[in-house]
């Protein structure tokens, strides 16, 4: 059963950071090197050791993605579609503009965006490949301007991906690479390139703590967007929102796995003691009870406060992945809350909505790094170059200023580079 505590302002819960054991961090090490020197053939030992599965080639063909939309419903590729649709318009207006200063007479200043070469995206398989995280990382970077888009996720049994992610693949982006490889070999496969899977510049995306150590060990070779945890929910709720909505969403996470946290912070003692009851009744009709039940013995907590101005502060201090605000009027708090990876407005936006359809994206912060991180977006797949010009005549009027500067520092000969181009007065 979920604990009911009075909220004391420890952030423990929520600030983990996600750590592999000593022996995972050399396992990883191993694979790493392992798939650097060997290439394919390692990555076919690691799959038939992992994921059980002998593969002949990793990558799915153009005509098994095209197969395998037509093989989806037309109920559920209209919702691909739409979400995909959704997914753009909303990352469509992230695109960030270049600026250029001209100020000061014979100077030119500017900023210049430019999309990274190619970028790798890792799908966790929990207990199929997730079409949604395919959506909300191959469409921002699509529209980036992304050149080369890899998938990698792990196959099943039978050396298949589902038809859901196949599909999801077909429609992110035009000419989009899947390879049938997972855990921390699909990382190194993309960070160091083999035989079949070319090397990428970024790699993007969750997974379980093999994925995530192998990312952090392969950082600076490519870039990574964030070190992944277990998933988060906080839900904060006056007395008025209906326990089995918040129950719900409770579990919504919690489902996911067993290191999963799920938050109630309220100022209702009432409704706090409702809905602890409610998720006993909702866990025993849930398919995946037992994982359920686990994160919520293991992880879940419902916090009372003294106000909502506290509960506030609570979720300041816990920064979530995932925030719902449940109450009359979450426009009037929303401006309170600065550490947050997604907010959910209102009792009727429940964090699958933006799981799977609204359009912000679902790969965000956890562990209490919503401090300082922000969700994937359309920024991780850009980089940024400033730019600089001086005339000859706007370079003398300053170069006195910057060769004292230089010289505090120690660094003559940055001085001498400006000095000497003002020396006898004529440019050559």
């Amino acid at each position: 059963m979920i604990q009911i505590l009075d909220w004391d302002g420890r952030t423990e819960l929520l600030r983990r950071e996600a750590l592999a054991e000593a022996d995972v961090r050399e396992a990883v090490a191993e694979i790493l090197a392992d798939v650097r020197a060997r290439g394919d053939a390692a990555l076919r030992d690691y799959e038939r050791r992992f994921d059980g599965v002998v593969l002949d080639r990793f990558r799915v063909s153009q005509e098994e993605l095209e197969a395998a939309w037509d093989q989806l419903d037309g109920d559920f590729r209209w919702t691909l579609r739409t979400a995909a649709e959704n997914i753009e318009r909303f990352h469509e207006k992230q695109r960030r503009q270049d600026y250029i200063v001209t100020e000061r007479p014979g100077t030119v200043l500017g900023l210049r965006s430019t999309p990274i070469a190619r970028a790798g995206i890792c799908v966790p398989r929990s207990p199929e490949a997730f079409p949604s995280t395919i959506l909300m990382a191959a469409i921002p970077a699509r529209i980036a301007g992304v050149r080369e888009i890899a998938v990698v996720t792990p196959p099943g049994r039978d050396g298949k991906i589902s038809p859901a992610a196949l599909g999801a693949a077909y429609i992110a982006a035009d000419d989009i690479k899947v390879y049938r490889i997972g855990g921390a070999q699909a990382v190194a496969a993309l960070a160091y390139g083999t035989e079949s899977v070319p090397a990428v510049d970024k790699i993007v995306g969750p997974g379980g703590i093999w994925v995530s150590e192998a990312k952090r060990q392969v950082y600076g070779r490519v870039g990574i967007d964030l070190i992944a945890g277990p998933s988060e929910i906080l839900v904060l709720s006056d007395g008025e929102s209906d326990p089995r909505f918040v129950a719900a969403d409770l579990l919504s996470q919690a489902e996911h796995d067993v290191y999963a946290t799920a938050v109630l912070v309220t100022d209702s003692r009432a409704l706090a003691r409702a809905v602890q009851k409610e998720i006993e009744v909702q866990l025993k009709a849930l398919p995946r009870q037992a994982v359920a039940r686990a994160s919520i013995q293991r992880n879940g907590r419902i916090y009372v406060t003294d106000s909502l101005e506290t509960a506030l502060d609570a979720v300041d201090a816990l920064a979530p992945e995932h925030l719902e605000l449940c109450v009359a009027d979450p426009f009037a708090l929303l401006p309170r809350v600065r550490n947050a990876g997604s907010v959910f407005l209102g009792r009727s936006a429940p964090e699958a909505l933006g799981d799977y359809f609204a359009g912000p994206n679902h790969t965000l912060p956890t562990g209490g790094a919503a401090r300082f991180a922000s969700p994937l977006g359309v920024d991780d797949f850009m980089k940024r170059s400033s730019f600089l010009y001086y005339s000859p005549a706007a370079l003398a009027e300053v170069s006195d200023q910057i060769a004292v500067f230089a010289e505090r520092e120690g660094l003559h000969g940055h001085a001498r580079s400006v000095t000497i181009r003002s020396e006898g007065g004529a440019e050559r």
